[in-house]
């Protein structure tokens, strides 16, 4: 999802650079990074944590994915591509989420 974000965002015009561009980058980072952060944890229950928080990121994502196709921004395709993409890993960590909640 991370390097589709980063192909999508190539296309928004430049004077996006710190704005959705940035913002939609940084969320798609921090959503793999928490994950990967999370799974580097001692327990279970901290890799939980960081896996809600790295949900919240995604969720940010898909917020920012609609911002920019109702303001028009980037091509449907690929816009289209990244919010698909987006779905399936918030589906991913809701139930890796929830079977670490079934073990607790």
């Amino acid at each position: 999802m991370t390097v589709s974000i980063y192909r999508a965002t190539q296309s928004f015009p430049r004077e996006e650079i710190y704005g959705l561009t940035s913002e939609l980058r940084r969320a798609a980072v921090s959503a793999a990074s928490n994950i990967a952060e999370g799974r580097g944890r001692l327990t279970e229950g901290e890799f939980r944590q960081f896996l809600l928080l790295a949900q919240g990121s995604n969720c940010e994502v898909q917020t920012q994915i609609l911002v920019a196709k109702r303001l028009g921004i980037g091509t449907t395709k690929d816009l289209d591509e990244v919010q698909e993409l987006s779905v399936e890993v918030g589906k991913m960590l809701s139930a890796l989420i929830a079977s670490l909640m079934a073990k607790s």
